[in-house]
């Protein structure tokens, strides 16, 4: 049976183990044109919620610069999302626009979440995730215990985006720390290998 801490939303309770702020290291390895392109770079990740059945995701990452006289860290990338739960959305939920949601939660006790569990005896998750650069993937998947993957649904780009069409994550809680996997299908690549990173919680 799900064990809920106190003041999360009780759907949040198979994502529990992702909340909080972490740090740490990650290498890309990744194939452009003819090169291939290898570095290192530093990551800091957030997973908070605010009382609603989702957690915000908040990702900073920068360059780690092998000249000891750079003075600042260089930025590399940031992304911004939310996770959830994958179920049939109720009158109880906010929506669309600022509509209230009427009712009691559906899915407001531990009892009724486990009702979500799918046949692998995990729940299956929507996450949705934005690029500054244009784009906008939607990741379907699941969490099983301390391990979440998943994989695009859909990846929409704006005229000006750079070709990005799909992507699969993988995380997992070990040692205490979380470590992720992103394959990456992009400028006219199949889905290869492209980054990886292990975190500590700071937070």
């Amino acid at each position: 049976m799900l064990q809920v801490p106190e003041d999360l939303p009780a759907e949040l309770a198979p994502l529990a183990w992702l909340l909080g702020v972490w740090e740490g290291t990650g290498v890309l390895n990744y194939p452009v044109g003819d090169e291939v392109r290898n570095y290192e770079f530093g990551q800091r990740v957030s997973f908070s919620h605010d009382g609603l059945p989702h957690l915000n995701y908040n990702s900073y990452t920068w360059l780690l610069e092998s000249d000891s006289n750079q003075p600042l860290p260089t930025p590399l990338m940031t992304e911004t999302g939310y996770w959830r739960l994958a179920r049939p959305a109720t009158d109880a939920d906010s929506g669309p626009g600022l509509l209230a949601g009427v009712g009691e939660p559906a899915y407001g006790n531990a009892e009724a979440v486990e009702t979500l569990r799918n046949t692998e005896g995990g729940f299956d998750l929507e996450v949705s995730i934005l690029h500054p650069g244009g784009v906008s993937e939607l990741y379907l998947g699941q969490v099983k215990s301390a391990r979440i993957d998943l994989a695009t649904d859909a990846v929409m780009r704006s005229a000006s985006a750079k070709e990005h069409t799909a992507s699969t994550r993988m995380y997992g809680l070990v040692e205490g720390h979380l470590l992720w996997a992103w394959d990456l299908a992009a400028l006219g690549r199949s889905l290869t290998s492209h980054a990886s990173a292990r975190l500590a919680r700071v937070d």
